[in-house]
């Protein structure tokens, strides 16, 4: 095991922190480790091959493969180590994740407040920064956004089914605030989706800085996330993990909780990972990763 001194933040956690932005945030690390390890030691000594390996178990290994190429030593340091090193390194990774997913909730929680303000406009009733109560379907301005886009807001039984909890949408259903100018196309459904000024706001809000969200000269004192990381491209679980964290400061929910089945912020997740790494949308998702790279 690499000897780690006491008293200093081990590196892991900031592996972490990006992982769980940029590769996957809803995450069971320890049995990704320990499954990841058993499975190239079988490939490596011919036991198995990778063409008998299960879509999910390739799924698995490459993401384990990810993570690995993002944290330089990892691989010795779990090759060399013994059991409990492995359990070791899988809570210094978790904690990473868990903190950057908390930290950017609170964060989002008051600064999405003025993105969704129309400029030189106030909303009415006024949204407080720091309580969600008000939020959702009970406020005129984040419900539109919240609303699934085969819903009419403007119906007045709808809005009202909506705000009591009669109606309570999957998170299946694609909300209006994911699609460009807040419009769905149903004749072409991909037509804007993930295109959302919000989206983008959010994503300059979390990966650049704060600052770099209205435009202005970034008033950062320390280097962004992406800088500290080498991030040089958007990922696909970047932009889900963006539209989650969206998702959920609309929302009149007060804590983020994987298991939550009102915000179902984890089935929502794994939906657009999906959608985007499916092969028959290779041509769409190909032409949304350009224009977010752009």
């Amino acid at each position: 095991m690499i000897p780690f001194v006491r008293g200093k933040t081990d590196p892991l956690v900031g592996h972490g922190r990006h992982f769980g932005r940029t590769v996957r945030t809803f995450c069971r690390i320890q049995t990704l480790l320990t499954n990841g390890l058993t499975r190239t030691m079988q490939l490596e000594l011919e036991r198995v091959t990778e063409d008998e390996l299960s879509l999910s178990e390739l799924t698995e290994q490459r993401i384990y493969r990810t993570l690995l190429s993002m944290s330089p030593g990892l691989e010795e340091r779990l090759n060399t180590g013994t059991e409990e090193n492995v359990i070791y390194v899988a809570s210094m990774l978790t904690k990473g994740v868990n903190s950057a997913r908390s930290d950017d909730t609170k964060s989002m929680k008051s600064a999405i407040v003025d993105w969704i303000t129309p400029p030189r406009q106030v909303l009415q009733p006024p949204i407080p920064r720091n309580i969600k109560t008000d939020r959702g379907f009970h406020h005129e301005r984040t419900g539109e956004l919240l609303c699934p886009v085969n819903l009419d807001w403007n119906d007045t039984k709808i809005r009202r089914d909506l705000k009591s909890g009669q109606l309570s949408p999957a998170g299946d259903l694609w909300p209006r605030f994911l699609y460009r100018g807040f419009e769905y196309n149903s004749k072409d459904p991909w037509e804007g989706l993930l295109r959302s000024s919000l989206l983008v706001m959010a994503y300059k809000h979390v990966f650049t800085s704060p600052s770099s969200v209205t435009g202005g000269a970034s008033k950062a004192t320390r280097s962004s996330n992406a800088r500290i990381h080498g991030m040089e491209q958007v990922t696909i679980p970047s932009i889900a993990y963006i539209a989650t964290q969206v998702r959920f400061a609309l929302s009149s929910q007060a804590v983020f909780s994987r298991t939550d089945l009102i915000t179902d912020s984890e089935f929502f997740y794994n939906l657009i990972i999906e959608l985007l790494e499916d092969p028959d949308e290779e041509v769409e998702t190909a032409e949304l990763l350009k224009w977010w790279n752009q």
